[in-house]
């Protein structure tokens, strides 16, 4: 009891000094998002019928940042996946279900040492310009992702390893035609890969992986991905207005192979950070859905259109090892770790139905193959709250360092989540660290991904939503000089775990799962590279007349694809 009200009175102090601006509920998070097994319907889940047709099929709603960029090899971020994955479409897709159903793909055979993939590709599929869809132009855009000219992030991150030659050509060791994949035809399409990967069927589903039309992109130079005429679509959905910093207008398709399946006619996305202004223009009923922040999840709570879900999406403090020589010291890392108390950003701060994160890999995403537990069950919390231990860590790496004081710039977004975190976390650091001067450094989501690039940074509050479903989505990060790791740690054992587990362990599912859980323990419990802070919950308004909106845990956040406005 003591610890709660002594936890309610710093929030109390911390949020009367710290006001800032509404945002749309959670803090963007980095990467992309992806999922597993399982899938959510907003809203009610009954099936359309003749009645969806008798209504506007107009859905409203609000984003809470900018879309960084329509390129599908530029993308790193959730929002642009978002919005790719409703307007393009891969060799795969997320279904329903969550799992990966054959998009532009109509099937695909395996090789007996799987390490040959052949993807036969539907004929019916065109572009919004009226171009088939064909394997070179899955041909083009694999072969552009690791391009060193076109300067993808998650092309040599993603293909690296896993894609015959994709590192080699990244690095621009071999010409890009010596990637491993060919068109025979304009319908079949095949991938030669390094190593077997299991998750390769999930992987196709990635905006990374998504085909371009060559003529119409080498058309565009430069601007393509950046308005809505210089884009062209193969999804359910076109890009039809985009108006920078303002919203967008998503219309239906009526070109795509499958658009009977797609009843929304519009989907109109406004932007706007203020939660206070979202829920006054849901409850007069000019939008359809809206994200609560903590300070309106107690007053909607009973409210029947009030839902909550937890994202996979994982949030974490990013030690930068490189800028600040506190950082690179083990122990001062371990007790920035065990300072703070997650369970009070979750339950408190947040309030939304997100919950501490005891790791990196989340909760309810993948199990042991043998006995079905989940990955998080099994490894528990690896970095717990604990100030004693805190400050015996701290005054190790302080003599250490020779001094007797730290200051650290913690990086972070400017949302609302974000500013009251920041607060809660300068309060927490700073009172359990003698010595620690914790410098907040707000700044928007793009910004922050520059930065990041930059590694332009001490401490950076930091999430990841997973690429596809498969603990090396989170574990594959921290590699040495990887594309993602950009905080300068660096592990002989961590980089030979990893290849390992993705190498001769990539067909022996048990010794490779228990290898990624012997990883987790090296890179948090004896590391501290990263420090966990919570798995994202999110918390809604919807109106129960939005029929079929999915919420994914891989791909995009939503599949508007089979959604329907029922009055």
């Amino acid at each position: 009891m003591r610890k709660k009200n002594w936890l309610l009175l710093v929030l109390a102090l911390v949020l009367s000094v710290f006001l800032a601006a509404c945002s749309g509920g959670s803090e963007e998070s980095e990467g992309t998002d992806e999922g597993n097994t399982e899938s959510e319907s907003e809203g009610t889940t009954e099936e359309g019928g003749e009645e969806a047709a008798e209504v506007e099929q107009i859905l409203r709603i609000t984003d809470s940042t900018e879309i960084p960029t329509m390129d599908p090899q530029l993308s790193t971020n959730t929002v642009s996946s978002q919005w790719l994955g409703a307007t393009m479409e891969g060799l795969y897709r997320v279904g329903k279900d969550g799992e990966p159903e054959p998009g532009i793909a109509t099937g695909y055979e395996v090789s007996d040492d799987a390490l040959t993939w052949t993807f036969n590709l539907r004929e019916d599929a065109v572009w919004s310009n009226g171009d088939p869809v064909t394997a070179n132009d899955f041909v083009y855009s694999w072969r552009r992702a690791v391009d060193p000219d076109v300067g993808s992030e998650y092309g040599p991150y993603m293909m690296g390893g896993v894609i015959k030659n994709a590192n080699e050509v990244a690095s621009g060791d071999l010409p890009i035609e010596d990637l491993g994949v060919k068109a025979d035809g304009d319908y079949t399409f095949i991938v030669e890969l390094e190593k077997p990967t299991p998750y390769m069927e999930s992987l196709a589903t990635f905006t990374t992986f998504y085909p371009m039309n060559q003529s119409f992109v080498e058309e565009q130079g430069d601007q393509f991905g950046l308005e809505a005429d210089t884009l062209v679509f193969n999804g359910a959905f076109v890009m039809s207005e985009w108006n920078h910093g303002e919203g967008w207008v998503l219309k239906k398709n009526e070109d795509y192979w499958d658009s009977d399946t797609v009843k929304l006619e519009t989907i109109d996305v406004k932007v706007t950070k203020d939660v206070p202004t979202n829920v006054n223009l849901y409850n007069n009923d000019q939008i359809d859905r809206t994200g609560l922040t903590a300070d309106f999840v107690d007053q909607y709570r009973s409210n029947e259109e009030f839902k909550t879900v937890l994202n996979p999406g994982v949030f974490y403090l990013k030690f930068n090892q490189t800028r600040n020589e506190a950082l690179a010291n083990v122990n001062i890392r371990k007790a920035l770790a065990t300072a703070f108390d997650k369970e009070g950003i979750a339950s408190t701060i947040l309030n939304n139905g997100s919950i501490a994160a005891g790791g990196l890999v989340a909760k309810k995403f993948v199990s042991d193959p043998d006995s079905g537990e989940d990955f998080r069950e099994i490894n528990g919390d690896l970095l717990p709250y604990d100030v004693e231990k805190a400050k015996e860590y701290w005054k190790k790496g302080l003599d250490e360092l020779g001094t007797d004081s730290v200051t650290l710039e913690y990086l972070t977004g400017d949302t609302e989540t974000s500013t009251n975190i920041s607060a809660f976390m300068k309060n927490q650091l700073e009172t359990n660290l003698e010595g620690l001067s914790l410098d907040i450094k707000q700044v928007p989501f793009k910004e922050r991904l520059r930065l990041d690039t930059a590694m332009d940074y001490d401490i950076q509050a930091a999430g990841w939503v997973p690429d596809y479903a498969d603990p090396n989505t989170w574990l594959n990060m921290w590699v040495t000089d990887g594309a993602n790791n950009k905080m300068g740690f660096s592990s002989d054992k961590y980089d030979s775990m990893l290849e390992k587990a993705n190498n001769e362990l990539a067909q022996k599912p048990n010794e490779r799962f228990q290898t990624f859980l012997d990883m987790e323990k090296l890179l948090i419990q004896e590391e501290a590279a990263i420090a966990p802070m919570y798995q994202e919950g999110v918390a809604q308004l919807w109106k129960p007349y939005v029929k079929d909106v999915f919420k994914n845990l891989i791909g995009p956040e939503y599949s508007y694809k089979f959604a329907y406005i029922e009055k």
